[in-house]
């Protein structure tokens, strides 16, 4: 049945259609307008790591694969031809082949070929003369050996060792294939895709403005004529647009409990779609900066933040706890509640605070010398109130922490010299899929890395996991190196959040992701008006 859906959809792919769209009553034209609450640090999407920039950049570019735009709970088996009509994988497992399709051009008219797909991936892994500036996403793609091309279509992965979880990394929105012909440095300002959208116009602090390519190589597609997005930091400012019917949808991140429940009070005709996204609310740590490079002052401060607290005062209930993996029953590969409480800081807060202050104690810490640190949070509201949080978590256990509010736009420069002691962080995963998340942030000397956690015993787990193709096989190591993570204070997760969606009746076929970095092709979106 696996391999029948599969010929299906590369049938219906070649046909220009997707599996799950709805019976032909769409109608075409209209500008989708979307919020932002801040701008992307650039439109190059392998150089950042935030959803602002595949959010913006996303719609103007395709992957060689695809999770279905229809089909929200994302895994391999969701994964669907793009840029590349089909795929197959050696019998041992080292070598994914993929066979690309015809005729498709860049925004500029050049046509796509294998040699595009080689150059993008080869950046990404840093080799070859042409260097991206930064490059969180390396170490996704450390077991690939080599890419060869064969002609204009065909392109081979060849990897040091078997990774099923390589055609999970190339669906994610962090994955698109650049141009071999344009210069990186070009694409930090503007956008050369083949996808259904080209770029049109950028203000900062104001738009970025999509219009519709009229050449997208899948048949009668895109429905609309442009995508507005349209960057509002304010709250009242943001809850205005969508009240007085300036804004067609809002971002994911914007729409917090408390602001859904009131739209849903005002009655305004909205519609909610409520997801609990893989992106989460967790504390990075300079482990090599005094005073939290002793691990016991880390623990400390693990111990005094209540996850409960979080969920019940910040979120209003709308998150739910969770540790490095994406929470079941949400995501495949989580730990249970069970496991959870037993972890420290995700059991009884009393008693997690009582621990703290004994450690501080055995320190030498106490209301004559109390621990002070620096919280550094970027001035967005959903980072800036955990930080608020944290620091009356903290003072209950006689450490005192003073907040630094950081610009949006210098945040990843600041954790990438490692300019902070304790950061307030927002990490999502490009998929759920253990190879995203522990090679991007845990890995050692990854860029994303930002508490520099390194474990040779975690390594050799991580690689344990990697390779191996049997999913009941591999998802007690998952969880063993989830456990050890929380044990070894490496980044403490705080919550995820639930994301609500608000969006206008008339805009269909909206199908908010969990994955916040993904469903943002808006190939398939248009307008009932």
């Amino acid at each position: 049945m696996k391999h029948l859906r599969m010929l299906v959809a590369m049938a219906l792919a070649c046909a220009g259609l997707t599996i799950g769209a709805p019976s032909p009553a769409q109608k075409y034209g209209g500008i989708l307008r979307v919020s932002s609450d801040s701008d992307p640090p650039s439109l190059s999407i392998h150089e950042e790591a935030t959803n602002r920039v595949t959010w913006t950049a996303g719609p103007t570019y395709n992957n060689l694969v695809w999770f279905d735009t229809f089909e929200p709970k994302e895994s391999l088996e969701t994964i669907r031809p793009d840029l590349a009509e089909r795929w197959e994988w050696s019998a041992d497992g080292t070598a994914l082949a993929f066979t690309l399709r015809q005729e498709v051009r860049w925004h500029d008219g050049k046509p796509f070929t294998a040699k595009d797909v080689k150059h993008t991936f080869d950046l990404v892994r840093g080799v070859g003369a042409t260097r991206l500036k930064l490059n969180p996403r390396k170490l996704w793609y450390a077991n690939v050996q080599a890419i060869e091309t064969a002609g204009d279509l065909q392109v081979t992965f060849k990897l040091k060792r078997p990774q099923p979880s390589l055609l999970a990394m190339l669906a994610s929105g962090y994955s698109p294939v650049y141009p071999a012909h344009v210069e990186p440095a070009l694409l930090r300002i503007t956008t050369v895709g083949t996808g259904p959208f080209r770029f049109k116009d950028y203000v900062h602090d104001r738009t970025i403005e999509l219009t519709r390519n009229a050449d997208y190589f899948v048949r009668n597609r895109p429905y609309l004529d442009g995508v507005k997005f349209f960057i509002i930091k304010s709250n009242s400012s943001h809850v205005g647009a969508l009240v007085s019917n300036q804004l067609d949808a809002a971002n994911p991140t914007f729409t917090t409990k408390p602001i859904a429940d009131n739209l849903k009070a005002a009655n305004v005709g909205f519609q909610f779609t409520e997801v609990v996204g893989n992106s989460t609310a967790n504390v990075i740590v300079n482990t090599r900066k005094p005073p939290l490079n002793d691990i016991m002052l880390r623990r400390a401060v693990n111990l005094a933040l209540d996850r409960e607290s979080i969920v019940k005062s910040v979120y209003q209930g709308g998150a739910v706890m969770g540790s490095a993996m994406y929470p079941k029953p949400f995501g495949s590969w989580g730990l249970t509640v069970e496991q959870l409480r037993s972890l420290p800081g995700y059991g009884s807060g009393a008693e997690g605070k009582a621990e703290a202050r004994r450690i501080l104690a055995e320190k030498g810490y106490g209301p004559a010398n109390p621990l002070k640190i620096v919280i550094s949070a970027r001035n967005v509201r959903t980072y800036v109130e955990p930080a608020i949080w944290a620091i009356g978590e903290l003072k209950a256990v006689g450490i005192e922490a003073e907040l630094r509010q950081v610009e949006s736009g210098n945040w990843f420069s600041l954790v990438a010299r490692r300019d902070f002691q304790l950061g307030i962080n927002a990490t999502g995963l490009g998929a759920d899929d253990p190879d995203i998340q522990f090679y991007e942030n845990f890995r050692c000397y990854s860029q994303r890395n930002y508490s520099d956690y390194c474990n040779q015993d975690v390594e050799q787990q991580v690689d344990r996991q990697s390779a191996e193709t049997d999913l009941a096989r591999r998802k007690p190591v998952v969880q063993r190196v989830d456990i050890r993570l929380q044990e070894d204070v490496a980044r403490p997760y705080l919550a995820y959040r639930i994301y609500y969606h608000p969006h206008q009746s008339y805009v269909k076929n909206w199908v908010p992701h969990p994955t916040s970095y993904n469903g943002w092709r808006l190939a398939e979106v248009w307008l009932d008006k």
